[in-house]
């Protein structure tokens, strides 16, 4: 088991209106519609984003991952199962206040992976725990 976390990323809105944005995926219609953006700001990373209220699967590198949340903390954490991924994973959304105005988050991607595996991964999923936290912390919730 292996565990990535990215930096602690600070947004400018209250943790309430991060966590209910991110607690019900559907609300993320916005993120789809600037995937075009997104493409040409992490290019070659993400190629194809789709969700329903408890899944996003995305399109990476011509990988396709889908990610089912399985546990809703309220204001404080979302927690996602890999369903369809290649090696079996976890993932986490920790938000927190930091004002009355202003709240941080950090992603973090649990992995079951073998030592030869780790190897290659790590990189990887150390480069995507950080991009994904950076798009989490571009959304105007």
């Amino acid at each position: 088991m292996v565990q990535f976390e990215s930096s602690v990323k600070h947004v400018p809105y209250t943790q309430e209106r991060v966590y209910t944005k991110l607690a019900d995926l559907n609300n993320l219609a916005s993120v789809r519609e600037r995937l075009d953006e997104l493409k040409s700001k992490f290019p070659g990373k993400v190629e194809d984003l789709s969700f329903d209220q408890d899944s996003l699967t995305l399109k990476v590198q011509g990988i396709s991952l889908t990610l089912r949340i399985i546990e809703r903390e309220p204001m404080k954490c979302i927690k996602f199962e890999g369903d369809r991924t290649p090696l079996p994973m976890n993932l986490w959304i920790q938000v927190l206040p930091v004002s009355d105005a202003e709240a941080k988050m950090k992603v973090t991607i649990r992995a079951e992976v073998n030592a030869f595996m780790k190897a290659m991964v790590s990189k990887p999923l150390q480069e995507g725990v950080e991009k994904l936290a950076d798009i989490l912390a571009l959304i105007p919730y």
